[in-house]
């Protein structure tokens, strides 16, 4: 196994509302990406998810920590996804802000 990524996603959101907007964003995400993912599994315990994803004969693993003010992801890539690392912490950056992202 590779050292694990670890992104930091601020929001000024509260930790019950952060893991509403996750949840429901996670259901967005399946629809939006289902068609490259084998298998996801979602599993929440309080405010810690622990999901893993079966793509492209890999499996990732990840846990989420909702806190009040940020959503700090650890995420275990296989060696072989392991050199998309900083392409991989980009996305989840961009897309854990837009579930996060404030609505007006």
């Amino acid at each position: 196994m590779s050292k694990p990524l670890v992104v930091v996603i601020p929001h000024q959101l509260g930790p019950a509302e952060a893991r509403r907007r996750l949840e429901t964003g996670f259901a967005g995400l399946k629809a939006k990406f289902g068609d490259k993912l084998a298998a996801v599994d979602e599993r929440w315990t309080g405010d810690h998810l622990d999901l893993a994803v079966r793509a492209l004969g890999q499996s990732v693993t990840a846990g989420l920590d909702v806190a009040a003010d940020h959503v700090r992801v650890e995420v275990q890539l296989p060696w072989m996804l392991a050199m998309i690392a900083e392409k991989a912490k980009g996305f989840i950056a961009r897309e854990g802000q837009l579930l996060l992202e404030k609505k007006r």
